[in-house]
């Protein structure tokens, strides 16, 4: 099956809560972070940023910003990436992907879905202009794959503290079954545990 090009957009600034404020993304499994794992799923994207703090250790090719103001949700940090993504592609003066993935940086194992997402894309009608994951009927809005210029249209106001969902269902994207092995995540320590990810690499932003 076809899988066309994309950038990518990684939401990674939360608060980090319910694992009492240490930074998620620096979660380690003694071999990658978790934020290393979600840059390895989307190591094919023509162009990826990153949406957390400026001191996220970030490879040199990959683009990094900020939802503002900071902590304000990951509709505000889609918004950001999206913009992000723009500057970028004028910048360098080429149009951007027709597809861009959206992903959380505390799926781990996030990687087979990813391409299961890019190879609905490849074979998506002209009218289709997104998909995102559910998994055991429940919507998984940080594991999509949606057209570009629309996904930075519906992102283009009010973004601020605002569902996620709210924006992506005016896409209408399609379902795509996806394996719990692969969107397990990290919200508490036990999930850490039971994903292998509970050794942190730093303890703040």
């Amino acid at each position: 099956m076809h899988t066309p090009g994309f950038c990518a957009i990684i939401v990674a600034g939360g608060k980090s809560s319910r694992l009492g404020n240490t930074p998620k993304a620096g979660l380690s499994n003694g071999t990658h972070t978790l934020l290393d794992r979600a840059l390895l799923a989307v190591s094919q994207a023509d162009a990826c940023v990153v949406v957390g703090p400026e001191t996220l250790p970030v490879p040199n090719d990959v683009l990094l910003t900020r939802e503002d103001p900071p902590y304000s949700g990951p509709a505000a940090a889609i918004h950001a990436g999206a913009e992000k993504l723009a500057q970028h592609y004028s910048g360098i003066g080429r149009p951007a992907p027709t597809w861009c993935i959206i992903l959380g940086v505390d799926t781990p194992n996030i990687a087979p879905a990813v391409n299961l997402l890019a190879e609905h894309a490849g074979a998506a009608a002209g009218h289709e202009t997104g998909f995102w994951g559910v998994c055991d009927g429940v919507y998984q809005p940080l594991v999509g794959i949606y057209r570009y210029a629309p996904l930075r249209q519906v992102f283009s106001a009010g973004s601020t503290n605002a569902s996620v969902r709210s924006f992506l269902k005016q896409l209408h994207p399609q379902e795509v079954e996806l394996s719990p092995a692969h969107t397990a995540d990290v919200d508490t320590w036990e999930q850490a545990r039971a994903l292998g990810f509970d050794s942190p690499q730093w303890s703040s932003y």
